[in-house]
């Protein structure tokens, strides 16, 4: 399977709530970058590991909103790396804001496994969502 290909099913298995899929497509020691100011990780330092991305993101994902979905509009093969613009979407559960902004999401891949992520999105429309200075 390609890279491109390759990340076409993790989010397909995102949007079904497959975690086990997702999680098993990823390396042992990934790197997951949140942008920078993005209230889950202010700083952009890295999560490492697949358990730290589900205990740090996925699980506060799925218990503070109301059907957060990523809705990825297009995919871009660069080698080793694959680049995906599209958009997320949810209700906030806390301050009953909605959310629809748009993202860049970097990824590489090697022998396979994802390795690295790196998020770009509107921080100052994904604070003002969930009520973060």
């Amino acid at each position: 399977m390609d890279n491109v290909a390759l990340l076409k099913t993790l989010y397909d298995a995102f949007g079904r709530g497959d975690m086990p899929a997702v999680l098993g497509a990823m390396s042992p020691g990934i790197r997951w970058h949140e942008a920078e100011s993005n209230p889950y990780m202010p700083s952009g330092e890295p999560w490492v590991g697949p358990d730290a991305v589900l205990h740090n993101l996925f699980m506060k994902l799925g218990g503070e909103w109301d059907g957060f979905t990523v809705h990825p509009k297009t995919f871009y093969g660069a080698g080793d790396s694959v680049i995906v613009e599209g958009r997320y979407t949810g209700t906030y559960k806390a301050t009953a804001k909605t959310m629809d902004a748009q993202f860049c999401h970097i990824w590489d891949v090697k022998g396979g496994k994802v390795t690295r992520f790196q998020q770009y999105v509107d921080t100052a429309k994904f604070c003002d969502v969930v009520g973060a200075k």
